[in-house]
């Protein structure tokens, strides 16, 4: 395999947590925080980080429910892959977030702002499943 450059989104409705990674190292890292409600100031943001580190694909998690179900903010989810994919032209998988933001405190160990970890344990997840 080729190595590829991934950028990882955990998304929310007020923040979004962005990692990067690639496909050589298998290794993720967390890289910021996107702080708007606002979509153009988020897809603005998101097109200068495409345009600075080049990635190949992009990774999203996924909200699921609990049992694995889906739910309002699967939904979501999968909206906001589809406008990553229309904007940007780039493939998008979709990863199963449940327990990222957890994950990500746990790694921390404190209670600051998690998004971008939370984007770095998702992205992980992704590394880690390649063949």
């Amino acid at each position: 395999m080729l190595e590829e450059m991934l950028l990882g989104f955990d998304f929310g409705e007020k923040k979004i947590g962005v990692a990067i990674g690639n496909t050589l190292t298998r290794q993720a890292r967390p890289l910021e925080i996107i702080f708007s409600e606002v979509r153009e100031a988020r897809f603005g943001r998101i097109a200068k980080l495409i345009d600075e580190w080049r990635p190949q694909r992009l990774v999203v998690g996924l909200a699921l429910a609990s049992d694995g179900g889906e739910q309002l903010a699967t939904a979501r989810c999968r909206r906001f892959a589809n406008q990553l994919n229309g904007r940007f032209g780039l493939p998008v998988a979709l990863v199963d977030e449940r327990g990222s933001s957890r994950e990500a405190q746990d790694l921390l160990g404190t209670h600051a702002p998690d998004d971008a970890m939370a984007a770095m344990v998702i992205l992980q997840r992704h590394l880690d499943a390649l063949p």
